[in-house]
Formats: structure tokens, C-alpha cells, sequence
């Protein structure tokens, strides 16, 4: 943020200096961003065990969402930004912008997905949630993360709706007369500006801090309850024993995953949520925010879409394990153990009134 508000103002351009650091950050963030996307989707592909957790497809989809924001989308804010001129026309203006509330309306609708399907996982019993989470209504919900934005993005866009009774005031800064240079300008009037923030950040941040919270509570009573289990050591009956061992293990694991989503879902808010605040403030001050903070906090934004795939390497086993094995081209080293010849102790739990057999 600090690096955008000490540069020059668009008016006033870049020396060289300044476009050869600015060129540089924002090539390494572009890259950043393909790459790690890139990581997480062929990771999951690749690895089977990834792909038998259900929350793994929003985590594929939201990469892939991030994954044509660094390809379609920051490019050619970083071209006009770097040379301080729009050179490709008022369509793909108008499609550059689009594409650029689509996918970043797409990736927060992604985590609030997420958010709701470690509710149900950590906070209600494992038939509830097989019953919730079924492929037919994730499917469903991963078509609404890509169909909901086109409605604030692509259709007002196209029609201009978030230009009504601003026209003027765009055409102005469309155009600089001093430097003779064009630029890509998206302004939003009062309505669009409430509407486009609320159903795009606003709403599911709502439905993030509620479903997180409940998430925390019953986080707290599992380590409760690991620390009475703890402190209660083996029981003598051993065919209680394994059912013990498995319950622990399930409620460590499901913690530790609410709060590896916890801290990418901060992030996210942490990077976006200038961005938005200012997006609706500005309407109501007329027009008044410099443009160099507009561009800090847009690029705020951007830096997010290559920020999650670390995230998950640095706090989540499983992906790190799938990283390590693309990346050093599949050494044995980080290979799960085979299963072949192991003994897998079996026993019984009741789950719901129903005996259920635990390997």
C-alpha cells in the first residue's frame, strides 16, 4: 500500500526508476498467482486422497476463479497502469471490468461456500452432513458462485447501469488532455455502488463471520472434550478404545481445518475489504478519492488471488504433501505409506442409533 501511495500520480507518470520497480512487483504478483493456482488445481487432480474431501472443489473452483484473474484481469491493469494509457478500446474496457467483478465476486461467493460446508462438517453430526453435502447440491452451489456474479458484473456493465447519472463525470477522466492518454475508468453511481457491494462482499462476509463463529464454539468444546479424554486415559474396555481414538483424531482434524480457513478467509477480508468500504464511500462523497488509493487498494485485491494457494502449503498437511511430490517431480520421499500388508484394526461405534464398522 505504501509502495502505490509514494508513487507518482497517473498524470504526472513513471520515470524509469519507478517503472522498472513497479513492473518487477507487479510481474512477480502476476506470477505468483498463476503459479500457485496452477499448484493447487494439479494438486488435487493429481492426488486422490485430496479429491475425496468435498471442500477440495470449491477449493479447485475458487483456484480457477483466481487462476483467470491473473490471466485475463491483471495483465491489462498493469500494461495501462505501467504505461499510464488504455491502447485497447472502450468494449474491452467495459469486458476487462466485467471480468474483473465476475471473478472477484466469484472468489468470495467460493469462501463463503467453503465456510458453510465446514459448518455443516464440524458443527453438525457426519450423517447431517453427508445429507447436506451431496454432489447434486455441490454442484448447484458451485454453479451459483459463477452465475450469481454475472448479474452484478457482466449484465449492469454491458448496460450500462452503473454509469447513470455519472456519464459526464466518467468522460472526463477518460480522457486526459495534458498527457494525451486514455484510460480504462469504471465509476459507479449510489445504487450500482450499494447493490454490487452488499451482494458481493457484504452479504456472504455476513454469512462467513456467523458460520466461523459457530465454528469456533464447537472447536472450543472438541478441545474440551480431547482434554477430558486425555485425562481419562485408555478405558479398559478395548472395544471402546478405537472408537475413542478415532473421535479425538476426527475432532483435531476438523479444528485444525476451521482454522486453516479461518486465516485464508482473513486474509481475503484483509486484502478486499478497503477495496469495497471505499467502493461504497466514494458515491457519497463525491467522487473525491485520489486515484492512487484506488489503485493501492484494487491491487490490494489482486495480490489475494496468489495468496490463498501458500496458505494452504504452509498450513494444511495434506496439500503441502501433494506440492512437494509435484514439484520434486514425484519423489517417494513425500508419498503417503501403502496400505499393503498393514494391519487396519476394526471397530465399533454408534453413530445416530445406527452400529457402524471403523477401520
Amino acid at each position: 500500500l505504501f509502495f502505490f501511495c509514494v508513487l507518482p500520480s497517473s498524470s504526472e507518470g513513471f520515470g524509469v526508476a519507478e517503472r522498472i520497480v513497479l513492473l518487477t512487483f507487479i510481474s512477480a504478483v502476476i506470477l505468483m498467482a498463476i503459479l500457485g493456482n496452477l499448484l493447487v488445481m494439479v494438486a488435487v487432480c493429481r492426488d486422490r486422497q485430496l479429491r475425496k474431501i468435498k471442500t477440495n472443489y470449491f477449493i479447485v473452483s475458487l483456484a480457477f476463479a483466481d487462476l483467470l484473474v491473473s490471466v485475463l484481469v491483471m495483465p491489462f491493469g498493469a500494461i495501462e497502469l505501467v504505461q499510464d494509457n488504455w491502447i485497447y478500446g472502450e468494449m474491452f474496457c467495459l469486458v476487462r471490468t466485467s471480468l474483473d467483478v465476475l471473478l472477484t465476486t466469484a472468489s468470495i461467493l467460493h469462501l463463503c461456500c467453503i465456510s458453510l460446508d465446514r459448518y455443516y462438517a464440524i458443527c453438525c453430526q457426519p450423517l447431517v452432513y453427508r445429507n447436506k453435502m451431496t454432489p447434486l447440491r455441490i454442484a448447484v452451489m458451485l454453479g451459483g458462485c459463477w452465475v450469481i456474479p454475472t448479474f452484478i458484473s457482466f449484465l449492469p456493465i454491458m448496460q450500462g447501469w452503473n454509469s447513470i447519472g455519472i456519464i459526464d463525470l466518467i468522460q472526463q477522466r477518460q480522457f486526459n488532455k495534458a498527457s494525451n492518454s486514455t484510460y480504462c475508468i469504471f465509476m459507479v453511481n449510489k445504487p450500482y455502488a450499494i447493490t454490487c457491494s452488499v451482494v458481493a462482499f457484504y452479504i456472504p462476509f455476513l454469512l462467513m463471520v456467523l458460520a466461523y463463529y459457530r465454528i469456533y464454539v464447537t472447536a472450543r468444546e472438541h478441545a474440551r472434550q480431547i482434554q477430558v479424554l486425555q485425562r481419562a486415559g485408555a478405558p479398559t474396555d478395548g472395544r471402546q478404545h478405537h472408537p475413542d481414538q478415532h473421535s479425538t483424531h476426527r475432532m483435531k482434524t476438523e479444528t485444525k481445518a476451521a482454522k486453516t480457513l479461518c486465516i485464508i478467509m482473513g486474509c481475503f477480508c484483509l486484502c478486499w475489504a478497503p477495496f469495497f468500504i471505499t467502493n461504497i464511500v466514494d458515491p457519497f462523497i463525491n467522487y473525491t478519492v485520489p486515484g492512487k488509493l484506488w489503485t493501492a487498494f484494487l491491487w490490494l485485491g489482486y495480490i489475494n488471488s496468489g495468496l490463498n494457494p501458500f496458505l494452504y502449503a504452509f498450513l494444511n498437511k495434506s496439500f503441502r504433501r501433494a506440492f512437494l511430490i509435484i514439484l520434486c517431480c514425484g519423489d517417494e520421499r513425500y508419498r503417503r505409506p501403502s496400505i499393503l500388508g498393514q494391519t487396519v484394526p476394526c471397530s465399533t461405534t454408534t453413530i445416530n442409533g445406527s452400529t457402524h464398522v471403523l477401520r
